[in-house]
């Protein structure tokens, strides 16, 4: 039954690992002085800084604004994460278990 109802685990997550790797999100800092795109497995796909908008004299603030643009980006990838988890979790579940499926959040 379990089988069934889980079918096959390791594919659904390789799948699952291919779709968190093809979903993009971006965040930034400083109105747009730091900018930094991540997939949706929490990979840094890239950081872009804009000189004209930094201050270069002032390395702590330069670091913050990285830190907190990287920050969002990570927070931002696990709730599209955390989505398509849910997602993924209610289209395993037969639909004759009615309310079980709400287990997993709506």
């Amino acid at each position: 039954m379990f089988g069934d109802l889980l079918g096959n685990l390791e594919e659904q997550q390789q799948e699952m690992a291919e779709k968190l790797e093809s979903i993009t999100v971006e965040a930034d800092a400083g109105g747009g002085a730091v900018k930094v795109s991540a997939t949706a497995s929490r990979k840094i796909l890239n950081i872009n800084i804009d000189k004209e908008k930094l201050d270069w004299d002032d390395v702590e603030m330069v670091e913050d604004l990285v830190l907190t643009a990287v920050n969002n980006a990570l927070e931002k990838a696990a709730i599209k994460e955390a989505a398509e988890s849910k997602k993924m979790i209610s289209q395993m579940m037969p639909s004759g278990l009615g309310g079980l499926s709400g287990l997993f959040g709506k």
